[in-house]
This record gives C-alpha cells, structure tokens and sequence, in this order.
C-alpha cells in the first residue's frame, strides 16, 4: 500500500480516510481515535455554501453518554475556531484588527446557525503572534483591556446576539499597563464574566514569553455558564499535568486549551496531551491550534512562523475526532453530554484513588533543582 506523502495539504486524518478501506478504517479509528465511527453531524446547507463561500472548514461530531434514569442528557453543542491572520504584519494594527473580526464574525455567525451553544478562539486570536520579533512597544496597540477592550466589546455583541459563551484568548493590558496572556469570558447575554490568566509561560528559542507578560496570578478557575462548567488552560499550560488537574478539582466539565504553536514546538504530541488530561480528569478536553504564515520584519530580516492547526476535540472517555486541516481556517462543531464525565469517573474511579493527601506531603517537601 503506498500512501500519499504528508504535506501542508494533508493531515494524517485526511490521508488515513483516503487510503484505507472500510474495515480496515474501522480496526484505525477505534486505535487512534477510541471509536470505530466519528459519529459525523449533518451540516445545514448554508453552513457547507458558507465554509466553501468564505473559505473555512466545517467539520461535526457528536458524543453520547448512556442513557439514565434520573438525569436527562445534557447535551451541549461546542465551537473550536482556529484561524489565520488576514493582512501582512507591517499594516497599521486596527487594519489588521478589523480585518480579522470581519473573518470571524462569519464564522461564529455560522457556528450559532449550527446550535453552538460555547465558542472558543485561539490564543491571542485578533492578532498576529509576534513574539518571536523580540519587539513590544512596536505591537502595544495590540494589548487591550479584559473587561472593555475592542475584542470584548466586538464578541459580547455576537455573543448577546446568537445567546452563546464565547472564551476570548487576548493580549491583556491592565489598569497598570502589565500584560497578560488572557482568556477572557464572556456568556449568553454579552456579559464578561470573569478571565484566567495563562500560568505557564515557555522560554524557549524564540518562545521567550516571559519577557513580554506576566506569569497568570488568577489560579485555576472553573465558570459556571448556562450550559456547562469550563475552564482555559492556555497553550504551554498544556504541558503541566498539575495544571489540568486543578481544573478538574475546581468542577470543570470542560477544558478549553488554545494555542498558537508551531511544529518543532510539540507537533508530534499534540494529539497526546490534551487527549490524556481528559482521561485522567473525566472531562471534555477542546484543542484549538492557530493555522497559516506569520512573516514579520524585524531590522532588515524576514521571520516566519508556520503554524499547523489540527484542532480536535477529546471526550472523557479517551476517545477523539479527527483534527481539523493543517493549513486552513476551520470550524469545528462537536456536540456533546456532559453526562459523560461523571458516568466515566464512576467508571474509572481516578477520583477515588488519586491521594491527593499523600502528593501534598511529598509537593510541600519538594525544592525545585
């Protein structure tokens, strides 16, 4: 069997879809994706026109949750956007801006249209990822306020509009001018409610972020929406198992982990970790990854960053959908029941076992090297 070469054109979900054949692509999937079935959604007919009119991927998919007597399914449907960037770096930044809230209100007006009730964007989504530049006073128009910014003002609209959630990743400058990797939140009636402020920051290559914002100072929050418990564990967040375990002891039915990352930086375990983290924590876990080039000017030398996109969701129970494309906006619908996360813990019963006594004692006794 020859298969065809991985490229920016394909994902291996694409490429695995086109070369096997049916029995064969049911033994796959239920290895790599803990199903034999993708349990595809059926899209409207103005959603398919709408992605191929404007240039973004639709996919949808649904997970169930065994039927009981006492509850009623609570079913959720969730919204991942990954996205690029519309205009070259060197354009005066509201241009940029406003080219890319033009994109997305396209794409969260056809999400509401599919009954998406939660929407998550990924990290800082309005505008280019420019640290590897070096620079910041060249891109501070960037930085906005959580509570009153341009993008929360922008998202509370459509929010309020379509009645949906939507978890806006920012740049966030505060009342004394530090910024933060922020993801703010914002429910159905266009009211911000609360932000997490991104724990862990790399300092890595050119992924030094700790010289142009903060270490988060907001904890492990869990909101309480009208419909579902969600936390953020921002992109490097991603790495530290501690991290998505506090959110799952704060209640979180669902953890959103957007990102902007590129291929040498982790591309071989994206599809690991988060997947992992809702095994251990019996939650919905939703993997947003940015997509396209980024090229920046800095003294005379071009930058570039490529990112891979790839986007999935993963269900308590260890199973997955497929990502969305390498190289091209998406949408990625997936409809969910909540009920899943305590019928898994029942299961599974980590919570039960977890002697979180025991790490307490040895974690206050433990001096970093």
């Amino acid at each position: 069997m020859t298969f065809a070469p991985l490229n920016n054109m394909y994902n291996l979900d694409s490429v695995i879809k086109k070369r096997l054949n049916l029995e064969q692509l049911k033994q796959f999937n239920k290895i790599y994706y803990g199903r034999e079935d993708h349990c595809e959604l059926k899209l409207l007919e103005t959603t398919i026109k709408a992605g191929e009119r404007n240039n973004f991927e639709v996919a949808a998919y649904s997970f169930g949750a065994v039927k009981e007597e006492v509850r009623k399914p609570n079913t959720v449907r969730l919204g991942l956007i990954q996205n690029s960037i519309v205009l070259p770096t060197n354009i005066p930044v509201c241009e940029q801006r406003q080219a890319i809230y033009d994109k997305i209100e396209q794409v969260i007006t056809v999400a509401a249209s599919e009954n998406v009730r939660i929407i998550c964007l990924q990290e800082a989504w309005s505008m280019p990822f420019f640290l590897c530049t070096k620079e910041k006073e060249k891109w501070a128009e960037f930085a906005e306020s959580a509570t009153h910014g341009p993008s929360t003002l922008f998202l509370s609209k459509l929010a309020r509009k379509h009645e949906i959630v939507i978890v806006s990743p920012i740049l966030e400058k505060d009342e004394y001018g530090v910024w933060w990797n922020t993801a703010v939140v914002i429910d159905e009636k266009g009211n911000y409610i609360g932000k997490h402020r991104k724990n862990h920051l790399p300092s890595v290559g050119s992924f030094s972020e700790t010289t142009y914002y903060a270490p988060g100072n907001t904890g492990h929050p869990v909101f309480e929406t009208t419909y579902g418990k969600i936390a953020v564990n921002i992109c490097y967040g991603r790495h530290q198992a501690l991290n998505w375990l506090m959110f799952a002891l704060n209640g979180a039915q669902i953890v959103f982990n957007p990102s902007a990352t590129i291929a040498e930086f982790g591309e071989t375990f994206w599809g690991i970790e988060a997947r992992n983290a809702a095994i251990a924590n019996s939650y919905f876990t939703c993997s947003i990854n940015r997509v396209g080039i980024e090229e920046f000017y800095v003294q005379n030398e071009n930058k570039i960053r490529t990112y891979y996109g790839s986007s999935y969701v993963t269900a308590p129970d260890g199973s997955r959908t497929p990502g969305l494309s390498k190289n091209k906006d998406g949408l990625l619908i997936v409809e969910t029941d909540l009920n899943l996360c305590r019928q898994m813990r029942d299961k599974w019963n980590f919570n039960m076992t977890v002697r979180l006594d025991m790490y307490e004692k040895s974690l206050a006794q433990f001096k970093i090297q």
